[in-house]
């Protein structure tokens, strides 16, 4: 059965549904947490040269850029039309094919693409405070800029890691001069970066919104992750929490080649009014934002969220279907999701939130609803007598979000 077949079958089957297989993703400089039930002998299958498995990306049309030695489909999410897995095409595949059939006349005039991906980011430590770079300094080396955004799963967070604390930007204050001279000192051993930002304890089921150019060190928490669809970055610290160290090649990492060993070029890439905000907290961070009044949703049998909305690009929300109940949920836009706790049915399809996952296997929590189905609404039911239904729904453009 040739792609397009495959692809119109997934649709047929799964009445506008479509399910996925997962996707995981290494990081040769990252530890995993071991809290996106991959099973313990599988988080470094991929060979100890490629690093740990401490990422599942969920929705995704983007290749992760992992340099060196990496499969031209890491980091694609693929649909698959069978109970075996031996049916699969590429979402990207479809969404070049049906185009607005899958993700939305309007998404796809504008971008020709599913311009979004998210990603469940399980690290046992802190990341280095690092950037994605805006839209005019990715473009330079033939990326996209990268907004995304972060919510912490109560569902994922058994433990906080090492290290449950984020820096974000820079303490108000703060000069280039000062920024750019530890970035000077980055080959020297630790160049003292975090020195001049500030963290904030991180807090289950809340998030935060980080535009591009903004530094951020990523704390150890469990992450849900959207973004935009970019894998643009430049690590800024050299030494982490631990003794940790990164590798200089990172520091230029996406800096067009006539501005490599260019430090002002690297202060260039921050967004210097966001890094030094003095009210960051205020307008960054995220608690859940219900969608209307909770006990209306409440006698109707669910509790939807907001929980990433200070982007236009990207959003989140998470929908809770109480036990016995079963809800129809519409959307004006296509949308990803995942499922983190209960189980049931959505649409034609058994859900089931799995306690354990082997590297390569099937699973039922992740699937993607097309424009036309969310549109329609989606059928949820709960058959439990004491257990939610947990769901965490990632979307590019939404029109029904507004942004305060």
């Amino acid at each position: 059965m040739n792609n397009n077949m495959i692809i119109h079958k997934a649709i047929e089957k799964g009445e506008g549904i479509l399910r996925f297989a997962p996707t995981w993703v290494p990081r040769s400089f990252c530890r995993p947490g071991r809290r996106i039930k991959l099973h313990p002998d599988d988080y470094y299958i991929l060979g100890p040269e490629r690093g740990g498995i401490d990422e599942r990306w969920l929705a995704s049309t983007t290749p992760a850029d992992n340099g060196p030695g990496t499969p031209s489909d890491e980091g694609l999410s693929y649909i698959v039309a069978d109970d075996e897995g031996k049916e699969k095409v590429l979402l990207a595949e479809a969404v070049e094919l049906l185009k607005g059939e899958v993700i939305g006349e309007e998404l796809w005039s504008k971008y020709e693409k599913w311009p979004m991906f998210s990603k469940f980011f399980d690290n046992l430590g802190p990341l280095p405070h690092h950037v994605h770079h805006r839209a005019e300094h990715a473009a330079r080396v033939g990326q996209e800029g990268k907004p995304e955004m972060y919510f912490f799963p109560s569902q994922l967070n058994n433990h906080g890691g090492e290290f449950p604390f984020t820096f974000f930007g820079l303490n108000p204050g703060t000069s280039k001069e000062e920024v750019k001279e530890c970035l000077m000192n980055f080959a020297k051993g630790d160049n003292r970066l975090l020195e001049l930002s500030r963290s904030y304890k991180l807090s289950v089921d809340t998030g935060w919104d980080v535009p591009p150019g903004v530094l951020h060190a990523p704390g150890s928490l469990c992450t849900y992750e959207p973004q935009f669809a970019s894998d643009v970055y430049a690590m800024y610290q050299s030494v982490l929490y631990g003794g940790h160290c990164v590798p200089e090649s990172l520091l230029w990492k996406d800096t067009p080649q006539e501005e490599l060993n260019n430090f002002d070029y690297l202060i260039e890439v921050l967004d210097w009014e966001l890094n030094v905000d003095p009210d960051f907290y205020k307008n960054r961070f995220m608690a859940p934002k219900p969608v209307k009044n909770v006990d209306e949703m409440k006698e109707e049998g669910y509790i939807e969220e907001w929980i990433c909305y200070k982007c236009r690009e990207v959003s989140a929300k998470r929908l809770t279907v109480l036990p016995g109940k079963t809800v129809t949920i519409k959307d004006n836009a296509a949308y990803g999701f995942i499922l983190i706790q209960g189980h049931g049915k959505c649409g034609v399809w058994d859900i089931e939130t799995p306690a354990l996952i082997r590297y390569g296997q099937l699973t039922s929590d992740e699937f993607f609803v097309t424009e036309k189905a969310a549109r329609k609404g989606v059928c949820i039911h709960n058959p439990s007598k004491s257990d939610p239904i947990v769901m965490l729904k990632h979307f590019a453009e939404n029109p029904d979000l507004v942004i305060e």
